[in-house]
C-alpha cells in the first residue's frame, strides 16, 4: 500500500461518519494517554450524530468555539449549541472540584464533562477526543473517568532559533500538546544563530540578527512579527497552553551582538553564528547600556506574553571575555563581588529584579545557581537532577528536564521511549516540602540538527511517554501496558499528519566475545522489520549472529513491508586480542557517554564521527590510563586506540598516547608514544587512530594506554578555559 493511499485510507477510517461497520461497544478500545487516574467502563454507549447538541455553562462558554471546531473536524457535523442541557447532548460545566480535576460520565443519553476550571474541562475533552480518534467511530462506550495531573508544569521546549519554524507549524504543535494534556510551550526565541522576535525599539535585531550565511552563498533565517506572536499566544490560550518565551542572556547572544556590537566586551564586529556550540562573545556585564537594552527588550516581550514566567536562559556562559574586560572587572570591584561567577549572579539577579518589579517571575537554566541564586528565581535543571535538588533545598521552585531523559534532539540510542517513560522528575532524598517545589518537567527539542521537517520524528512518540510521566506520576507505571495503548495512537497520529519516529533504535547492534571470537548480532524491537547488511559490495539478509575475523564495516539496512528506510546504520567492527576483556581505567567516564559500560573500550564496536552514536566513552578534563590483563603472556605486534575530535563540542584529540607493557602488572616499561598529528583548530568532526607498530617480537601479559587530555579549551576557543573532552572508542591489541 503506497504512502498516499495509506494516509487517505486512514483519514477515511477515522473521519468519515456513518460507516456501515460501526463497532459494537465491547469492541471499542479506551487507550487514553496519559492514563487517567480512575476509569470505569459501564454497559452501553453514546453515539454522536447530527442531532447531538453541545451545552456550555456560563463559566465554560468561552470554550465553545474551540470545542465546536474540534468536534466538526472529528465528526464532520457542526453541532448546535443549546442554552440548557438536554438528551443527546455533550455538556461542559465548571463545578466545585479541585481546579485541575475533571470528570467524564458517558451514558446512553449524554456525555457530561465537569471540572474545577475551564482548563480542566479542556483536558477532559482531550480524553474524549482521543477515544473518538483512536477508534475511528463516533461511538463512545459508557464510562466514568475521574482524573487530574500529578505535576502542574508539563512542557515542551521548541527551539525556533537555531532553525526557524513557521508560525503555522508552531500552532500545529500547540494542538498536539493539547491532545496529550501538555500545558506549556517553552518558546526558545533567541540564540547565537538567530534572533526570532520583532522588537520595535531595536529593529536591527531582526534586520541583522534573524539571518545568517547558509553556506551556499545565500542567507537563512526568519522571525516572528508581533502580530504573529499575538496570534500564537491567543491560539495557545484558547487550548489551555501557556507560552513561555525564552530570551537568552548573558550568553548565547551572538545574533544580538551582530546587530548591536556595542553591547559586547570588545565592540565587535560580529556575524550571526553559523556553527553549533558555545561561544565566548556574550553581553558585557560592566556596560550599563547592556541592561538598558535588555530591559527595553523584556518590556516589549512582556507586552506580548501574559505568562507568569519569563525564561532568561543563563546557561553556558564562558567567562573569558569578562575576565579580560576592564568594565566587567570594574563591576566586580564596585559591587564587591569575588569573581566572574558572582558577576553572572549579579547579572541574572539584576534582570530578575526588573522582571519582579513588572509582576513577572524568572526561570533560568541551572547555571544560574553558580555564584548565588537570585531571590525568587525558578531553576530549570538540565545537567542532571542536582540543580533541581539544590534549588528546592534553598526554597526555590524547579523544573526538571535532564539530558538523561528529556533531550529529544538526542538519538534513540541515548533516549528511547522506554527511557523517557522511566523518568521521574522528583530528585532523590527530598523532604515532602522540597518535593512540592518541583513544578514538573519538560522535554527539550533543540534544533541544531533538527530543522522543521525532522521535528515530528524526534518528538513523537517520545512525547507521549513524557506526557504520561508528568500527568500520572511515577507510581504504578507499566511500560508494556503503555506501549499497548500507544499502538492504538499511531493511526490517529498518521491521520493528523504526524511523521512519528521509532520507539527505540530500529536495529540494535551488539557484540560479544566467545572463545576469542568476536560475534556480531542484530535485532529489532519490531518483529516485522527485516534486516540486511552490506559487507563490502555484497548485500546479505541477516539470519543470525556472525563471527567477525577481520576489521569490517557493515552498512545495515532495514525495511518494513514495502518500505525501505533511509536511515542506514554504518558500523565498523574491530576484532583483536583484547575483545571482551574488562580494562582497568583510572578515570570515570561520563554517564552520558559510556560506550555500553565498563567493557566499552574492548567490545569491538568502533565509533563514527557522531559523538552520540553510543560507541564512545567520554572523559571530561581527565587524562585516561587504561590497563588490560591478557590473562597470559602473548606475542603482540601492534597497540592502537581510537579517538574523536569535534572542537565545537569541546572534544579534542589527545596530545599524545603512550603505550606500556608489563609481565607482572606492577613494573611497566614504555614501548612507544604516538603524538597527535592534527590541528586542534580543525572544526571538522573526525576520528584518528593512535597506532604503535612494534617491530621486534614482544611477549607480554599486561598492556597499558595513557592518553593525555588537552586539559582545557585553548585561548583561541570560544569556550577558552573550560575543561576539554577526551572521547575513546576502542583500545586494540594485536
Amino acid at each position: 500500500m503506497d504512502t498516499l493511499f495509506r494516509r487517505v485510507w486512514l483519514l477515511a477510517s477515522i473521519w468519515i461518519v456513518g460507516s456501515a461497520c460501526k463497532p459494537e461497544p465491547q469492541e471499542l478500545s479506551i487507550a487514553i494517554i496519559p492514563k487517567p487516574t480512575e476509569l470505569t467502563v459501564k454497559q452501553g454507549s453514546f453515539t454522536i450524530n447530527k442531532e447531538t447538541t453541545l451545552y456550555f455553562d456560563e463559566s465554560a462558554i468561552a470554550l465553545s468555539e474551540v470545542v465546536s471546531d474540534y468536534f466538526t473536524s472529528i465528526t464532520t457535523y457542526s453541532l448546535s449549541l443549546l442554552e440548557e442541557e438536554s438528551a443527546n447532548s455533550i455538556s461542559f460545566s465548571v463545578i466545585d472540584l479541585p481546579e485541575d480535576e475533571y470528570r467524564i460520565v458517558v451514558s446512553d443519553e449524554s456525555i457530561k464533562i465537569t471540572g474545577g476550571s475551564k482548563i480542566a474541562l479542556l483536558n477532559g475533552f482531550q480524553s474524549l477526543r482521543q477515544i473518538l480518534l483512536t477508534n475511528g467511530t463516533n461511538t463512545i462506550p459508557a464510562l466514568e473517568i475521574v482524573d487530574q495531573p500529578n505535576f502542574e508544569w508539563r512542557g515542551l521546549l521548541l527551539d525556533c532559533s537555531r532553525h526557524f519554524m513557521e508560525k503555522d507549524f508552531v500552532k500545529r504543535y500547540i494542538d498536539l500538546l493539547a491532545l496529550y494534556k501538555m500545558n506549556v510551550l517553552h518558546w526558545h526565541l533567541t540564540e547565537d544563530q538567530g534572533w526570532r522576535i520583532e522588537i520595535d525599539k531595536y529593529p536591527k535585531l531582526t534586520e541583522v540578527g534573524a539571518w545568517r550565511d547558509d553556506g551556499n552563498g545565500g542567507v537563512y533565517g526568519g522571525f516572528y512579527t508581533k502580530e504573529d506572536i499575538r496570534e500564537v499566544v491567543s491560539y495557545a490560550m484558547k487550548r489551555g497552553i501557556t507560552v513561555v518565551p525564552e530570551i537568552e542572556l548573558p550568553g548565547h547572544s551572538q545574533a544580538a551582538l551582530a546587530a548591536y556590537p556595542e553591547l559586547s566586551c570588545t565592540g565587535g564586529p560580529f556575524e550571526v553564528e553559523t556553527e553549533w556550540g558555545v561561544f565566548k562573545e556574550i553581553y558585557c556585564a560592566g556596560n550599563d547600556s547592556t541592561f538598558i537594552f535588555l530591559e527595553d527588550v523584556l518590556t516589549e516581550v512582556m507586552e506580548l506574553f501574559p505568562s507568569e514566567y519569563i525564561h532568561i536562559g543563563g546557561d553556558e556562559v564562558p567567562k573569558y571575555r569578562w575576565e579580560q574586560c576592564a568594565k566587567c572587572q570594574n563591576r566586580i570591584h564596585s559591587e564587591d563581588l569575588h569573581d566572574e561567577h558572582e558577576l553572572q549572579s549579579y547579572f541574572i539577579g539584576r534582570i530578575g529584579k526588573f522582571l519582579e518589579a513588572n509582576g513577572r517571575k524568572m526561570i533560568g537554566w541551572d547555571e544560574i545557581l553558580e555564584g548565588g541564586l537570585p531571590e525568587g528565581a525558578t531553576v530549570q535543571s538540565w545537567r542532571g537532577f542536582d540543580g533541581a535538588a539544590a534549588a528546592v533545598k534553598m526554597g526555590h521552585k524547579a523544573i526538571v528536564s535532564p539530558t538523561s531523559h528529556a533531550y529529544f534532539d538526542y538519538g534513540l540510542n541515548d533516549i528511547d521511549l522506554e527511557r523517557v517513560y522511566s523518568f521521574n522528575p522528583i530528585p532523590e532524598d527530598l523532604t515532602g516540602q522540597e518535593r512540592d517545589l518541583i513544578l514538573g518537567g519538560e522535554c527539550n527539542m533543540w534544533s541544531e540538527r533538527a530543522p522543521q521537517p525532522k521535528v515530528d520524528s524526534k518528538v513523537f512518540p517520545r512525547i507521549t511517554a513524557m506526557s504520561e510521566v508528568l500527568w500520572s506520576g511515577a507510581s504504578e507505571k507499566d511500560f508494556e501496558e503503555f506501549r499497548d495503548r500507544l499502538s492504538k495512537h499511531y493511526p490517529m497520529l498518521e491521520s493528523l499528519r504526524v511523521n512519528y519516529g521509532f520507539e527505540t533504535v530500529p536495529v540494535e547492534v551488539s557484540t560479544k566475545t566467545e572463545e576469542g571470537a568476536l560475534t556480531v548480532s542484530l535485532k529489532s524491537y519490531d518483529s516485522t522489520i527485516a534486516i540486511s547488511y552490506l559487507d563490502g559490495d555484497k548485500q546479505q539478509v541477516y539470519e543470525g549472529p556472525k563471527v567477525i575475523s577481520k576489521p569490517t564495516q557493515w552498512a545495515i539496512l532495514f525495511s518494513k513491508g514495502s518500505t525501505t528506510f533511509k536511515d542506514t546504520i554504518f558500523q565498523k567492527f574491530d576484532p583483536h586480542l583484547a575483545n571482551g576483556l574488562i580494562p582497568q581505567v583510572d578515570a570515570d567516564y561520563n554517564p552520558n557517554y559510556t560506550a555500553g559500560g565498563v567493557g566499552g573500550l574492548t567490545n569491538g564496536a568502533k565509533g563514527s564521527i557522531k559523538f552520540r552514536d553510543g560507541n564512545w566513552q567520554g572523559y571530561w578534563g581527565d587524562d585516561v590510563i587504561a590497563t588490560l590483563d591478557l590473562g597470559e603472556e602473548k606475542l603482540i605486534s601492534e597497540l592502537s586506540s581510537g579517538f574523536l575530535q569535534y572542537n565545537n563540542a569541546w572534544i579534542f584529540f589527545p596530545v599524545e598516547v603512550t603505550y606500556e607493557v608489563s609481565n607482572d602488572g606492577v613494573t611497566y616499561s614504555q614501548v612507544g608514544t604516538v603524538q597527535n598529528n592534527d590541528n586542534p583548530r580543525n572544526k571538522e568532526q573526525m576520528t584518528q587512530e593512535y597506532t604503535l607498530k612494534i617491530s621486534e617480537s614482544l611477549k607480554t601479559r599486561f598492556v597499558r594506554m595513557k592518553a593525555k587530555n588537552l586539559g582545557v579549551c585553548p585561548e583561541w576557543h570560544d569556550a577558552a578555559g573550560s575543561k576539554a573532552w577526551l572521547f575513546i572508542d576502542e583500545f586494540s591489541v594485536r
